[in-house]
């Protein structure tokens, strides 16, 4: 007898020897030494390639009490063996009929705790196979259960989204069709293994409108919440072209569904600022539950605004302005985040919202919630140090839009707050670009704008026209906010004759020519000098540099970028003196045009 066909024997033998012994005992009277040898000699039946052979063991009605106690421990090796065939090999298929067989025989309660333990066990590439492999056994398992039914498929679910979360969300059109790891099917199988425990819900609910039995529809609320955080929040949600059916947008339309389904959508949507009860005493665990909270109510907006499912539930009477208020907060979560799928939802939920209103329909009282300052500063941020281009446009598009909307006295708090957080020169002289826009319609309208005209816009010209560290202010770095305000300047002394003074401009002349233009020609002065001496030294210096090839290294956000040669040193100082010139052109011009208005004045005085 060959020796592999010896060990088979020996193997098969051994399962034999153990099934005989136990079928003459009690039920009561299997030990632990009992379930230990069952397991270690079905294991090697299994490893060896004879599933075949056990499956007519499990299959022996004489066999059924051992299967019902023992059965159990196989799930593990048995789990192994199936993943590790492929699909053809008819050895995969006993093992699955295998497998049928303990879900049928076994003791509900055991079986579920070795299923879920092997759930548990799995991790990188296994977990989506393993997880779909087990889905159906633990669904005909749990609807077994008769105590705990609810915490049990809580468990389950939650087991399975934990498994599922680490793994990466595909995310552009080649990823989502290839499902390498398999995640898109998988999470589609989950919901449908979900499906008959909401059933139960629905069904309970429909007899009585008193419906007590919470804990199952609450079980089935945390996973629709995990579910909307991931992978909702990071999936590509839009319809891709050559996609017919979208994974991800089928999976959203089914957790939507749920949340209809179980009368959960609604309240989650208009009620969530009451806040649901806590059940942590930890307060750390409390505030990761309110943020994971906070993820996933913002997806859910931007599924339901953005993408409209579940709209046609939707009750259509709330205001825009309303509307707006209530997706605020949802907007700065996502505003917040630095990835791209969740920028692009929070710039996309804030366009919808906003392309509701007309313009100028906003009421400023609005700019007392918090939100509605806080959205507006994330959007600076976004357009400032946001390393994707296209959300830096949309951003700057959804300010824009943003400042639109407002009445005028909304406009004029809201420059005044864009200003004063902002630390960047580029967002400041496009804010100051928005006040002429907004002066310039004061003086052609009809009627006047008492917040760009008058007193009001002597408070904000106090913002705009000054250096914030007078002659030492760095011009170049602010040369885009000192253009503006120059530009600002220019247009007031143009358009408003002093003797209407309708902008004030006139009144805080020698307070603009104290705290601006005197110190920016003491700056520009300055500036001309320093860097007119650095090019000067350079040159001087270039035959040497070039000499000992020396060159000089720039380092930003930690990176070093290609080093600079003396000629392309040379070029920034050249740069950098054309701003300074530019600068000291519209100077010029601004305080030529003061002079020419306060001659004419005091010659028709005369």
């Amino acid at each position: 007898m060959p020796e592999e066909q010896s060990q088979t024997t020996m193997a098969v033998d051994e399962l034999q020897a153990i099934i005989q012994r136990c079928q003459i005992l009690e039920e009561s009277d299997f030990r632990g030494e009992d379930f230990n040898l069952f397991q270690v000699a079905g294991q090697k039946c299994l490893e060896d390639g004879y599933a075949a052979q056990l499956l007519e063991v499990i299959q022996n009605e004489k066999n059924k009490v051992i299967i019902k106690n023992m059965g159990w421990n196989l799930i593990s090796p048995l789990v192994r063996c199936i993943l590790a065939y492929k699909q053809e090999d008819d050895k995969q298929e006993h093992c699955l009929k295998i497998l049928d067989q303990l879900v049928q025989l076994c003791n509900p309660k055991e079986l579920f705790l070795g299923l879920l333990e092997q759930i548990e066990q799995t991790s990188g590439e296994q977990v989506c196979p393993t997880v779909m492999l087990l889905l159906q056994p633990l669904q005909t398992v749990l609807l077994k259960l008769q105590n705990k039914k609810a915490y049990s498929v809580g468990l389950s679910l939650a087991m399975i989204m934990n498994q599922l979360t680490p793994l990466p969300v595909p995310y552009t059109k080649q990823q989502i069709q290839e499902d390498k790891l398999g995640l898109c099917r998988c999470c589609n199988a989950v919901v449908d293994f979900a499906k008959p425990f909401v059933n139960e819900v629905v069904k309970n609910m429909e007899k009585s409108s008193e419906y007590n039995n919470m804990e199952l529809k609450e079980e089935l609320l945390k996973f629709c919440m995990k579910s909307l955080k991931y992978p909702l929040l990071t999936a590509q949600l839009e319809q891709l072209e050559g996609i017919e059916e979208h994974p991800f947008r089928h999976f959203a339309t089914e957790i939507i569904d749920i949340l209809q389904d179980i009368r959960e959508l609604m309240p989650l949507v208009f009620l969530h600022h009451k806040g649901r009860r806590s059940y942590w005493e930890n307060q750390e665990f409390e505030d990761i539950e309110r943020k994971n909270s906070a993820d996933s109510l913002a997806c859910l907006s931007y599924l339901m605004f953005v993408q409209h499912f579940g709209i046609n539930c939707f009750p259509m009477v709330f205001s825009p302005s309303y509307l707006l208020q209530c997706n605020m907060t949802h907007i700065e979560v996502l505003l917040n985040r630095t990835e791209e799928s969740m920028l692009s939802k929070g710039l996309d939920l804030f366009e919808s919202c906003l392309l509701r209103m007309e313009d100028n329909s906003l009421s400023h009282q609005y700019l007392e919630f918090r939100d509605f300052i806080n959205v507006p500063q994330d959007l600076v941020k976004v357009m400032t140090l946001c390393p994707i281009e296209h959300l830096r446009k949309k951003s700057l598009n959804m300010l824009q839009l943003f400042i639109d909307k407002f009445d005028a006295e909304g406009k004029y708090t809201l420059f005044r707050c864009l200003l004063k957080t902002s630390n960047h020169a580029g967002v400041q002289g496009y804010i100051i670009q928005k006040i002429k826009d907004q002066i310039h319609l004061s003086l052609t309208k009809a009627h006047d704008n008492v917040w760009f005209t008058g007193h009001h816009l002597i408070s904000l010209l106090d913002l705009v026209l000054f250096l914030p560290e007078g002659a030492e202010t760095d011009l170049l770095q602010n040369s885009d906010r000192i253009m503006a305000s120059l530009n600002l300047l220019r247009y007031l002394v143009i358009k408003d004759c002093e003797s209407d003074n309708q902008t004030g401009v006139w009144t805080i002349l020698a307070k603009i020519e104290k705290n601006f233009l005197k110190p920016l020609h003491v700056g520009l002065n300055m500036s001309k000098a320093h860097y007119e001496a650095e090019i000067k030294n350079k040159k001087e210096n270039r035959r040497e540099a070039n000499k000992s090839n020396t060159v000089c290294s720039l380092t930003v956000s930690e990176e070093k970028m290609p080093a600079m040669t003396t000629e392309m040193q040379l070029q920034v100082l050249h740069s950098a003196l054309f701003t300074f010139d530019l600068i000291e052109s519209v100077l010029a011009r601004v305080e030529e045009l003061i002079e020419v208005k306060v001659k004419a004045v005091m010659a028709e005085n005369i």
